[in-house]
């Protein structure tokens, strides 16, 4: 494709195989099970446990509306950015102009611009998509919620049932909002080809162990693993 060089294909390889191999190592590798993800996930179960045995769950309602809410923002947040992408379009010149001038700035064609950009709003549509689901799952977490039978019918294997479907649903949200917000990260990634190829080689190598590091490694991980 005119404008784009080897280096250019080779970088764009490199932070598809990154956001997928990620994908892997953290939801289908046993490995993931020590992820933050996966732990919380086990929290979020316990809470439905609790909940369960309570027969006042304003608490638990109160959450369920803070995850609904902070999953609205961020789809509000992504249709916002789909338009910002769109609009780099009618500016072209004007950024061919600015990314020759830079230092390190490599001449790119008009082209490829528009394909890049392109590229950049097919993430945000994908992270839109991603917390619109969420957003409808955890209403569906909500509706299981309050399915749930009293207190004292807890031991009952119905109501035992219940709270694990509810369990099960907000574990399910929570993953696609944590997909949603991968796209985000990457999407910080992708600017770097907007520079140059071997910026978004760097740049997907640094988001890459971000992530990895927030996941594995972190102080939100060791908070969890405390005894």
């Amino acid at each position: 494709m005119d404008g784009f060089s080897v280096v250019d294909y080779g970088a764009l390889a490199f932070f598809v195989a990154s956001w997928l191999g990620y994908h892997v190592a953290v939801e289908m590798l046993p490995a993931g099970r020590r992820s933050l993800n996966k732990m919380m996930d086990e929290h979020r179960r316990g809470w439905m446990a609790q909940m369960l045995r309570r027969d006042m769950r304003i608490i638990d309602t109160t959450i369920m509306a803070s995850l609904q809410n902070g999953t609205a923002f961020f789809a509000s947040t992504s249709l916002l950015a789909v338009g910002g992408a769109l609009t780099l379009l009618a500016s072209t010149d004007a950024a061919l102009t600015v990314f020759a001038d830079l230092p390190f700035g490599f001449v790119t064609t008009r082209l490829s611009w528009e394909v890049k950009v392109m590229g950049l709003a097919v993430l945000f549509v994908y992270a839109f998509f991603k917390f619109a689901w969420s957003y409808r799952l955890f209403n569906y977490a909500a509706i299981l919620l309050g399915a749930v039978p009293m207190a004292h019918a807890a031991d009952d294997p119905e109501a035992r049932a219940a709270a694990a479907r509810a369990a099960a649903m907000n574990v399910v949200a929570g993953r696609h909002f944590n997909r949603g917000q991968r796209a985000f990260f990457f999407a910080l990634a992708y600017l770097g080809w907007f520079v140059s190829a071997y910026l978004l080689f760097a740049t997907t190598a640094a988001v890459l162990w971000v992530m990895w590091r927030r996941q594995f490694a972190s102080d939100a991980v060791e908070a969890l693993e405390a005894r």
